[in-house]
């Protein structure tokens, strides 16, 4: 009798937006960094400390362009982004009130709990910006020393370090233990370990991918969200009262959908030596439309929230039992294989196991994997997918999550029953698994299995209407023939980074003021420059805030988003 078996999918989804403001080449804030130095280090370490764990990674190709961008900074000794430019500098005494409150601001800004209580040195820097800022105000900060600030950003940067890498590199570990008074020396010798840091990332991504370990995938290039570029009404699928733009659509968006989609493969194979199988849609929107188009540009799959597969069977009047533990397809795009995200377990990954112990966490999760085996039908194989963020749990986890994936790897790796893959192993099959038919996908994402994280809201839909104005603007210069070819792809390069879902994801009254100005601020900053890059004006409606609820808030947001 052959043994039943389980196959286990975790796709990890490395995403930051654009945070460049690329008309001045700034960084406006260091989450891209941050995360790299933390997160995609220790979620690549976890995976070679454990070669027989398998998994899907999916890097956004406009994540992987900041990196590189930072790996350029480092090198040339051209700091675009003011941390590393105070990292580097020599005498932080002389640094202006600008930069003071930069840092003031900035580097305390992590999950106090696992990220900054566990040092006692850092803390006690915190207790004194506390004591002396919070309640002298902005006089005080020319009263702190450059001692102060050279050890405030040091600190900074050694709390956002992966635990991996704290294990293995010494210097961590020295300047650790030095714990005060950094000197100029010191903070070069961290920085050249951020460099090395930033540039081995994606040599050792792609010796995952080599050696069979690990399926790699990507997202159309800045994250788009798919099915409102191919039609706002997308939106009433799953919630038929939704309000929409005063725009009817965004124009041209299946031709900027396959700009997206063809710029990513191209990024994907340049970067990691081979086409990618499939692709997780920005948000894991999906629409019927969408998923034929990444049918029609060589994707064999994609995949979705669980959410978006109860819509669909609900409104095809099919049955939901156990429908996200095997794979769909579409009657209209049969070569096309659908996944969906086991909800459940994704977020207590995300949301609740950070309280727990991490080997009893480990073992709830197997716990609960073997009873979807037991309850199957016989002669079923389950596909259990587990879809999340791969940078923004962990800092709420003691030690980055090291114990938890140490936990947890070693278990599947053991488990007789439980067996890790990618979906590309799954849909390469001599004999792949029998999948469900839909006639059509009722378009949703992973939130809430609908679209209203991205429209519906007032001001989500001013976002769209300001944007839908500007790519107007955008055809008809390019129509004119004003612009010539370099000037054309800047504008087009541009144009890109404002169609990101980001924008629209931080719009709305639910989200925290200080958070939603900074995107506010970043993306009208973005919509202006392409402006200026069309040869126009950019429209004085770009200088009000687009959310009321942000026109107060004072300063650059740093909320990310949630798993």
């Amino acid at each position: 009798m052959t043994e039943r078996r389980l196959d286990l999918v975790f796709l990890w989804h490395m995403h930051q937006p654009d945070y460049r403001d690329h008309a001045s080449g700034e960084f406006v804030l260091p989450w891209v960094l941050l995360h790299a130095i933390k997160d995609y280090t220790d979620m690549a370490a976890h995976l070679e400390r454990h070669p027989q764990v398998r998994a899907v990674v999916n890097f956004v190709p406009i994540l992987l362009d900041q990196i590189e961008d930072y790996c350029e900074q480092i090198d040339s000794a051209r700091y675009r982004d003011p941390l590393l430019r105070l990292l580097a500098q020599p005498d932080l005494d002389r640094i202006d009130l600008d930069d003071r409150r930069l840092l003031l601001k900035t580097c305390f800004l992590n999950s106090h709990s696992t990220m900054l209580a566990p040092f006692p040195h850092y803390l006690r820097l915190h207790k004194l910006y506390s004591h002396v800022v919070k309640e002298e105000g902005e006089a005080a900060l020319g009263y702190l020393s450059g001692a102060y600030y050279g050890d405030l950003v040091t600190w900074y940067f050694l709390a956002w370090s992966g635990e991996t890498e704290r294990r293995r590199q010494p210097l961590l570990a020295n300047l650790m233990t030095k714990g005060d008074h950094f000197d100029h020396g010191d903070r070069l010798q961290l920085l050249a370990w951020i460099g090395a840091t930033l540039k081995g990332l994606v040599p050792r991504y792609r010796a995952l991918q080599e050696r069979g370990q690990i399926e790699l995938s990507t997202t159309p290039h800045t994250h788009p969200l798919g099915p409102l570029l191919l039609d706002f009404a997308a939106a009433r699928e799953s919630l038929p009262d939704a309000q929409l733009p005063e725009a009817r659509g965004f124009p041209g968006g299946r031709s900027r959908l396959e700009a997206h989609m063809e710029r990513a493969k191209a990024s994907h194979a340049a970067r990691f030596g081979r086409l990618p199988v499939g692709m997780w849609p920005a948000e894991g929107a999906v629409s019927t439309g969408l998923a034929v188009l990444f049918a029609e540009h060589g994707c064999r799959w994609i995949a979705s929230g669980e959410g978006v597969l109860r819509n669909s069977l609900r409104d095809a009047k099919l049955p939901d039992q156990r429908a996200a533990y095997r794979p769909w397809r579409l009657a209209d795009c049969p070569d096309l294989r659908l996944f969906f995200r086991d909800e459940r377990l994704s977020d207590l990954i995300g949301f609740e196991y950070a309280k727990w112990h991490g080997r009893d966490a480990a073992r709830d999760f197997v716990a609960k994997l073997e009873d979807i085996l037991a309850a199957a039908p016989a002669g079923e194989t389950p596909a259990v997918g587990i879809v999340l963020d791969g940078e923004n749990a962990w800092e709420h986890y003691p030690y980055n999550g090291y114990y938890f994936f140490d936990d947890l790897y070693a278990l599947i790796e053991a488990h007789p029953t439980i067996r890790s893959t990618t979906y590309a192993e799954i849909v390469g099959r001599a004999a792949p698994p029998p999948c469900g038919t839909l006639p059509r996908l009722t378009a949703g994402s992973w939130v809430y299995g609908s679209l209203s994280t991205w429209i519906g809201d007032a001001d989500k839909n001013l976002a769209w209407d300001l944007l839908c104005e500007a790519k107007q603007s955008y055809d008809l210069v390019l129509a004119s023939g004003r612009l010539d070819a370099a000037e054309a792809a800047a504008a087009q390069a541009q144009l890109a980074v404002c169609e990101s879902s980001d924008w629209f994801w931080w719009f709305g009254d639910y989200n925290p003021a200080h958070a939603v100005a900074s995107f506010d601020q970043l993306y009208r900053r973005n919509l202006a420059n392409l402006y200026r890059l069309l040869k126009l004006a950019p429209p004085a409606e770009l200088d009000a805030a687009i959310s009321a609820g942000s026109r107060d808030a004072a300063g650059d947001g740093t909320m990310r988003r949630a798993t």
